[in-house]
């Protein structure tokens, strides 16, 4: 049995977070003991989290703090695989690598790089990333990144898309919501960080096309740009978009949606997309880089539009809105590529075999 100590900052609401809470809850308990390091034993997903999952608090805000703290953990507790979820404690580690000739090191990337990382001191790291035993890309965008722009080993990469819980989804999606839609209007969602990243603010300026329209946008999440944003609403006039900040439970707005919407600039490879999906609500995503073409099938989960042209990405949002979708078909495009059962035994192999 191999001892897989995974490392995260902690266990809120994102997409690193739900994959590797998944990870740890779903490998085979004969093959893999996981471990649990966290720089805060905190998050939405502790409570997601089985029981057996040994959890180590590390007590320190600041990634470049917590090597300090991990580097010990490694040499106490030996595991044979050391699992990093998140870039910049990849990135701190890397060049520490080669001090543990007996523990392997896999890291899992969460966006495309070059895109993402802009501070020097956190790019200098990644000149050691090719000490990584295995790097996992999510998408064929993050995978190229590297190699390209990081001169990565190419072998050293291997593509594992997200993995689905179908069965967490199902059962949270049908919780009734806690405010009530004007059912006069078409229902449209978004989820992420207010961040310049999640582009929320193109998504306004399309809204802005929309004003005259019966069509509600309701924006699930916070972040910096939180007063920025609620500022160019009021600006816009838009009162067809509501900010209702992080919510515990995102799956029950998708599931009682007409349409989810992704505006990102960039991404890794978008769990929500994923799980709008698995509510069997259809998307429009923004034609960015992070793997998106590999999740949207046009016509049957989605579509894919360029943002920035504000009046062609409201005409397909109307469009959309006035179709039928198959729920039944938009499910089962996700089910088929990236359930948890079939994800899992990916990284599986690859924890196997290393």
């Amino acid at each position: 049995m191999k001892t897989i100590l995974f490392i995260l900052p902690d266990l809120n609401q994102g997409g690193a977070e739900r994959v590797i809470t998944t990870l740890c809850n779903e490998l085979n308990r004969e093959l893999f003991k996981p471990k649990l390091v966290l720089f805060k034993k905190e998050g939405f997903y502790l409570n997601n989290l089985k029981d057996d999952v040994e959890i180590y608090e590390l007590n320190v805000s600041r990634i470049r703090y917590s090597i300090f703290k991990i580097i010990p953990l490694i040499i106490k507790l030996k595991p044979d695989i050391v699992f990093t979820g998140w870039g910049e404690i990849s990135s701190f580690l890397s060049p520490l690598i080669p001090f543990f000739s007996k523990t392997k090191f896999i890291t899992r990337e969460t966006n495309v790089v070059s895109k993402h990382v802009i501070r020097k001191e956190i790019l200098f790291f990644y000149k050691f990333y090719n000490n990584f035993h295995q790097i996992i890309a999510q998408s064929d965008d993050m995978k190229n990144d590297l190699i390209q722009n990081f001169n990565i080993t190419e072998n050293k990469i291997i593509k594992i898309n997200n993995p689905i819980d179908f069965d967490m989804i199902n059962k949270m999606k049908i919780e009734k919501l806690n405010f009530e839609y004007d059912k006069s209007y078409k229902k449209i969602v978004a989820i992420g960080n207010l961040s310049p990243r999640k582009g929320f603010d193109l998504l306004l300026n399309v809204m802005n096309e929309l004003k005259n329209e019966s069509i509600l946008l309701t924006i699930l999440g916070d972040g910096a740009l939180k007063d920025e944003l609620e500022n160019q609403k009021k600006q816009l006039g838009l009162n067809n978009v509501i900010f209702k900040g992080k919510v515990d439970n995102p799956f029950s707005y998708l599931f009682n949606s007409d349409l989810f919407i992704l505006s990102s600039r960039y991404e890794g490879f978008p769990n929500v997309l994923l799980e709008a999906g698995a509510c069997g609500v259809y998307s429009l995503a923004n034609n960015c880089p992070g793997g998106i073409n590999e999740i949207i099938e046009i016509g049957i989960n989605g579509e894919i539009f360029p943002i920035e042209n504000y009046k062609g990405f409201s005409n397909k949002i109307k469009d959309i809105l006035y179709q039928k979708h198959d729920k039944q078909k938009i499910e089962q495009s996700i089910y088929s590529r990236f359930s948890k059962e079939i994800i899992i035994k990916e990284y599986e192999e690859i924890l196997q075999n290393i």
